[in-house]
């Protein structure tokens, strides 16, 4: 086991960790224009969303160059966002994303990326 991640884990806390708390930071936040106190509530979702795009898009195999992987990861992605965008709820279209994944999977449909 290496802790060769656990430093980038702390630096991507200390960079991210302040956009998602700024309304807890920030006195007198309430006053900002909705449009503004929307996109701020929008920057942490965006952050995270964009390292797990590139977990879900990019595979680097054992000691090989980057490289872009179609796979069942795309779809659950898309079902993430349909489910989302169609029911309101974030949690629901993770959950169902997660199980077509693990599904996939364990019966052999879709393989291990690398």
């Amino acid at each position: 086991m290496t802790t060769d991640l656990v430093l980038l884990a702390v630096l991507m806390f200390a960079v991210s960790y302040p956009s998602r708390a700024l309304g807890l930071l920030t006195p007198g936040m309430e006053r900002l224009p909705q449009r503004a106190l929307d996109y701020l509530q929008l920057v942490g979702p965006a952050v995270l969303a964009a390292i797990a795009a590139v977990n879900t898009v990019v595979v680097v195999p054992q000691g090989g160059a980057p490289t872009i992987h179609i796979g069942v990861e795309w779809l659950a992605v898309l079902v993430c966002l349909v489910i989302t965008a169609w029911r309101r709820n974030l949690l629901l279209g993770l959950l169902v994303a997660v199980a077509l994944v693990a599904v996939a999977r364990a019966t052999g449909i879709a393989a291990l990326p690398g």
